[in-house]
């Protein structure tokens, strides 16, 4: 019989985060891949868990992801482990993953830590809706076009951020998005942990005269819905009359309702914009 992938959650600082289950599966399997191989072996020999690793990390996924289908199709049970928190979440697991489902393997995740979840919950802002960016591309275009996407994102932001990136970051931020809301969560779960709740021009200039140390994950604060009416009045504004008529007859709005919204929209009366259109329709005439 072939044999099944486990996709291991491990703890993001305090040990004590790891469950039952993932010490078991850990000690059960044949073979766990980890991320860096150096820094796993602390967590096993911590409770004391003699398997066999194999490293399995961001430059041989793909090779070796090839490599641990075969030995699985063979019969042998793999767990996979990352450096920290939930295999497959901003890391390379999830090309393990693919190739073990195109093989036909069973795949199962032993749930646990995520840092992304664990700096959400302790925000203090909207938790219903978020969406998860982890770490912004370093290339300009890229980043350039996230960022964009992210502008006029209107749920919760999570971005993860290495230290010396942090301010230029949140100036960053602050810039493309506005003054947001922002919780800036540090060293999760370890004794420094902290939780800075601020503004991202705030938090910029917290940082700038305290130098950021340790890992970091940021919660920000979605487009408002407020934000988003005045950014769109404000371009339906910038529209000739006739076509800012269209464009809310295109929302499925009828003649009356569509009026009425050109006339908040320009601050003006709905007779004002009747008068209008009647003078555009002469002129046309």
């Amino acid at each position: 019989m072939a044999g099944m992938l486990y996709l291991c959650a491990t703890p993001i600082g305090n040990l004590e985060d790891i469950t039952f289950r993932v010490l078991r599966v850990l000690k059960e399997v044949d073979l766990i891949a980890a991320e860096d191989t150096r820094n796993s072996i602390k967590l096993l020999n911590h409770f004391e868990i003699h398997t066999p690793m194999t490293s399995y990390h961001e430059f041989n996924k793909y090779d070796k992801a090839k490599v641990l289908v075969e030995k699985m199709l063979a019969g042998a049970d793999i767990a996979l482990i990352t450096d920290a928190g939930t295999p497959g979440i901003s890391d390379p697991g999830e090309e393990l993953v693919r190739q073990a489902y195109e093989a036909g393997l069973s795949v199962t995740s032993l749930p646990g830590a995520a840092a992304c979840v664990t700096a959400l919950t302790l925000s203090g802002l909207s938790t219903r809706r978020f969406a998860f960016e982890a770490f912004l591309p370093t290339e300009k275009k890229e980043r350039a076009a996230i960022l964009e996407t992210l502008r006029q994102e209107s749920r919760t932001i999570v971005l993860y951020e290495a230290p010396h990136r942090l301010v230029r970051t949140l100036e960053e931020l602050a810039g493309l998005l506005g003054n947001r809301a922002v919780s800036v969560c540090k060293e999760l779960t370890k004794r420094h942990e902290t939780v800075l709740c601020s503004t991202l021009e705030e938090a910029a200039a917290h940082y700038q005269e305290q130098e950021p140390k340790g890992e970091y994950v940021l919660v920000i604060e979605g487009k408002s819905l407020k934000t988003q009416q005045e950014e769109r009045q404000e371009e339906n504004r910038r529209l000739p009359l006739a076509e800012q008529m269209e464009w809310y007859l295109a929302q499925g709005m009828t003649k009356k309702e569509a009026m009425k919204a050109v006339a908040a929209d320009r601050g003006i009366s709905r007779r004002d914009v009747y008068q209008m259109l009647l003078e555009l329709e002469g002129e046309e005439g």
